[in-house]
């Protein structure tokens, strides 16, 4: 054992006579008289202070060198790479972000995705609850066929508090484009597949999280099959969720509420003690009507936030949404929710304010969609109201923008950014090895 340490290419043994020869100059510093061989030497005090200093830069030195020695010793002897980033992240998790409050976002779609992405940095108690009622596209197939509950809104939360490598996105988000799978995630297929294995959606979801290394945790509102309906100003009644846009664009009629059945539905047990543990509770960004609102219409979950001394927000959308809240201001946004919840469930709202682009904005208006500012009536609804830049277009599409949405989070928890204040420390630890080679 010994001999094969000692063998050239192991990239510690340096690194290890150079930390002895930092602890050997750093105790030297130390003494103002030094006894070599039959030789007493006395130090003067500007030349300890300068031992003292090169010792410690030196053992720093020593140790990322000994880190990325051993590091490169595991990679050869296990199956998977560690990479230094893999280290430092869980040096990062473990030192501040355990150490965060406890989140709970509620919503669905790509908006809490996309906020998810933002708060992850901010702490690693987050539980997201997603909305279970999604019955078009791909999920609706697989609901359909395997009697499973839909996996695509949960895939999405996932994989935004996912710390895996970039090709394990993509591979989860790559949707088949030709044959009987055509439009199918493989995300959502992996999902149908650890329900098969595990037996039930719940244990599905959590075993896909512990494979993924979620930071938090992402719970499905209810364990129950359920359908979203709206009724209409008209007095139509639409069910499922996906035909409730299509068929107010057609009428023309706005939805006056929405509902689920079956009525007697119960909201998962976990999703009520989380919110009671809650810190901080966020509800949105999404879809209003089809992916905040089903998760509000639990009177348990209702009740739970409205109990909650924590910390309670609503993120805005950005846009209005076609055959969903046409035309609706920030307002007809907030009082929605108050009326579906019986009364207000949060004190802070938060808008964007950024101007949209012109030439993108004409696209979105083409299609019925509408900026959502903050209105006189929201100003003077007193509620805590909170305007920020928020924007981020990428390929046409207007979303939120993560890493500004999380600092906004961070203000008002901490009344500092300390997403920034924290990773600036992450990073310079992080950046002193990259000069070394072992």
């Amino acid at each position: 054992m010994i001999f094969d340490f000692l063998k050239p290419g192991i990239y510690i043994k340096r690194w290890i006579l150079l930390m002895v020869l930092c602890i050997l100059l750093i105790s030297a510093s130390l003494n103002r008289y030094i006894e070599i061989f039959n030789f007493t030497l006395e130090l003067h005090l500007s030349l300890r202070i300068a031992l003292f200093i090169i010792g410690i830069l030196l053992f720093f030195l020593s140790l990322m060198g000994l880190i990325r020695g051993f590091i490169r010793l595991l990679n050869r002897s296990l199956p998977y790479r560690i990479s230094q980033k893999t280290i430092f992240d869980a040096i990062y998790s473990k030192g501040f972000l355990e150490k965060g409050p406890r989140i709970v976002a509620i919503g669905g779609g790509t908006g809490l995705s996309t906020m998810l992405r933002g708060i992850k940095n901010l702490t690693a108690n987050i539980t997201a609850i997603v909305t279970v009622a999604d019955d078009g596209g791909g999920s609706g197939k697989l609901r359909e066929d395997l009697g499973m509950l839909p996996p695509g809104d949960i895939r999405n939360c996932i994989l935004a508090l996912a710390n895996t490598e970039e090709i394990m996105q993509e591979l989860l988000n790559y949707r088949f484009k030709e044959g009987s799978l055509k439009g199918q995630s493989f995300g959502n297929l992996f999902l149908a597949a650890m329900t098969g294995i595990a037996g039930s959606f719940e244990k599905a979801v959590k075993l896909m999280s512990e494979v993924l290394a979620v930071r938090g945790k992402v719970l499905p509102v209810t364990l129950d099959n359920i359908n979203l309906c709206a009724e209409l100003e008209d007095g139509q009644v639409i069910v499922g969720e996906s035909r409730i846009p299509d068929v107010v664009k057609q009428t023309r009629s706005a939805i006056k509420r929405v509902f689920i059945t079956p009525s007697d539905a119960k909201p998962n047990a976990e999703v009520l003690e989380e919110i009671e543990k809650a810190d901080v509770i966020i509800i949105g960004p999404g879809s209003l009507y089809t992916s905040i609102m089903p998760n509000l219409l639990f009177d348990e979950v209702v009740d739970s936030i409205k109990k909650s001394h924590a910390k309670k927000i609503y993120i805005a959308n950005i846009m209005t949404q076609p055959g969903e809240t046409d035309d609706y201001t920030l307002y007809d946004h907030i009082r929605a929710i108050e009326n579906h919840c019986k009364g207000k469930i949060f004190d802070i709202v938060i808008a964007n304010n950024q101007p949209i682009p012109l030439d993108v904005l004409q696209r979105y208006e083409e299609d019925g969609a509408k900026p959502v500012y903050a209105d006189k009536k929201t100003k003077d609804s007193g509620y805590v109201l909170i305007e920020d830049g928020l924007l981020n277009i990428s390929n046409g599409l207007i979303r939120h923008n993560s890493a500004k949405l999380a600092r906004v989070i961070s203000n008002l928890i901490y009344g500092k950014d300390v997403i920034h204040e924290y990773r600036l420390g992450y990073f310079k630890l992080k950046n002193l090895s990259k000069p070394f080679r072992g």
